[in-house]
């Protein structure tokens, strides 16, 4: 959701160490993002985590303004690092973010920025298809037992309609009203009726509420000596998801706005990649898929007419499968939930290789 921090990427799914313990002793990730990359993680938007200021966001095209300033910024200081290839990549909400960010930073022509390609996990992008693929996720269609009952199913297909027609009206005007008028709704649909059904995960339809493992991230931000060692202010206080920054977005419509509107004219310069974990519902595989398969785009056909192929580690596992055309390339990852690295840490690993080497870019 817009407001949460990158920190949770980093130290629960893959960066170089995590923090498993109460102890708050970072343990090597052997999985580490890092291996064969320098990776930034950016609290944003503007109030995220550490980051702090008195701008109101409210719009991922805003966010991706904020984002291209502070990367001119940082490959200004650091003009080693400017030469070499340059991904972004992101989770749930960035399905709204990285299409914004990968837009604005083709605008510059003259952009010291080397883009060379935008990945998104299990992200949210048009909403209008995706909204659709909650009930059959949760209804037992998506490769995986129904956590809901026969009547609760019915009555999320009975809303299904006029889900749609709100989402539609919000991509016709995308104004502020509208579309929040609209995430309403919706949202009461594919998370009320969820979360009054069952008690399993929104990111993992397999297990229970409280069943995942626990992470102590935010004590490790939060310490002083973490603090100290960053540069932190003592009296700032680091929190996972900034509610306030969530409602701006909420407020100003965004959450359903055509996210996936700028990607085909992203794809005529870098390629794209489109993954999603299978045991997630609230940004599940199904709705991934179809958004992705439903673009218009010139490699529309090739796409769809692409048979999936297994995609297998170094170590013989089998960990997902992968279709591709013409730089865009769409996954699915086995039993993965809404975190993908944390489920699988070395498929994602062997993707984000494979991914910066090329292996689906044409």
């Amino acid at each position: 959701m817009p407001g949460c921090s990158s920190f949770t990427g980093l130290f629960d799914e893959l960066g170089p160490a995590t923090i498993p313990n109460d102890d708050l002793v970072p343990v090597n990730n052997p999985y580490s993002w890092n291996s064969n990359a320098s990776i930034i993680f950016i609290d944003q938007p503007v109030n995220v985590g550490y980051s702090y200021g008195t701008k109101i966001t409210g719009s991922s095209q805003a966010a991706a303004k904020d984002i291209y300033a502070m990367l001119t910024l940082f490959f200004h200081q650091f003009p080693n690092y400017a030469e070499r290839d340059f991904f972004v990549t992101g989770q749930s909400y960035a399905g709204h973010y990285i299409p914004a960010i990968g837009a604005e930073l083709l605008s510059h022509n003259n952009s010291k920025i080397n883009l060379k390609g935008l990945a998104i996990g299990n992200g949210l992008t048009d909403p209008y298809i995706q909204y659709l693929y909650y009930r059959p996720t949760a209804c037992g269609q998506g490769g995986y037992p129904a956590v809901l009952s026969p009547s609760d199913c019915q009555a999320m297909k009975n809303a299904e309609p006029e889900c749609q027609r709100q989402i539609g009206i919000c991509y016709d005007d995308p104004g502020a009203r509208v579309c929040r008028r609209a995430t309403n709704y919706c949202n009461d649909i594919v998370l009320g009726i969820y979360k009054r059904g069952t008690n399993n995960s929104v990111k993992d339809i397999t297990s229970p509420n409280g069943t995942g493992k626990t992470s102590y991230a935010s004590q490790f931000l939060n310490s002083a000596k973490t603090k100290q060692a960053l540069g932190v202010e003592a009296s700032r206080a680091y929190s996972k998801c900034n509610f306030d920054v969530y409602d701006d977005f909420v407020n100003n419509g965004d959450l359903m706005k055509p996210a996936h509107r700028v990607i085909p004219g992203i794809l005529e310069k870098i390629p794209v990649l489109i993954y999603a974990g299978d045991i997630d519902y609230i940004c599940n595989w199904l709705g991934n898929q179809a958004w992705t398969l439903a673009l218009e785009w010139p490699g529309k056909s090739a796409l769809n007419a692409a048979k999936p192929q297994e995609l297998r580690a170094k170590s013989g596992k089998n960990y997902g499968n992968v279709r591709a055309a013409q730089g865009l390339s769409l996954m699915q990852i086995y039993k993965a939930g809404h975190n993908v690295p944390e489920y699988e840490g070395e498929g994602s690993l062997d993707v984000l290789n494979r991914f910066m080497g090329g292996e689906w870019s044409k």
